[in-house]
């Protein structure tokens, strides 16, 4: 029986909730694998339909296990984030009022990191 409340959380949520059972896990993981590990109310058919949303905006890869798929995570948090960070830029054609309203809004702290990568000392 699934649990209506989580049936209805923002797909937002349920996305990110899906990707961190795959970050965390150590091979692909078939939707009723990750249902079971996110422990929470939605159906097995929620989470397919996730995983292949997911999939189509090329956040996760699958391959063919028996008659369906197994999900795995594309790119690591930092770069799903500065994936989301360049999607965002992108929608916008004024580029250098959006950046610098960026950097204008960042901590001294995030501004030296910022400065250092891009003078080059990146990690």
């Amino acid at each position: 029986m699934t649990d209506e409340k989580d049936e209805r959380r923002p797909a937002g949520e349920l996305e990110a909730a899906v990707m961190a059972a795959l970050w965390a896990a150590d091979a692909p993981l078939t939707p009723g694998r990750v249902q079971r590990e996110l422990g929470v109310g939605l159906a097995r058919t929620t989470v397919t339909t996730i995983l292949s949303r997911l999939h189509d905006k090329g956040v996760v890869g699958r391959e063919r296990l028996g008659r369906g798929y197994a999900y795995f995570a594309v790119q690591d948090a930092p770069g799903l984030t500065a994936r989301r960070m360049h999607g965002e830029l992108a929608r916008d054609t004024d580029r250098e009022t959006v950046l610098a309203r960026f950097v204008a809004q960042l901590s001294s702290d995030d501004e030296q990191v910022l400065r250092r990568l891009l003078e080059g000392d990146a990690q």
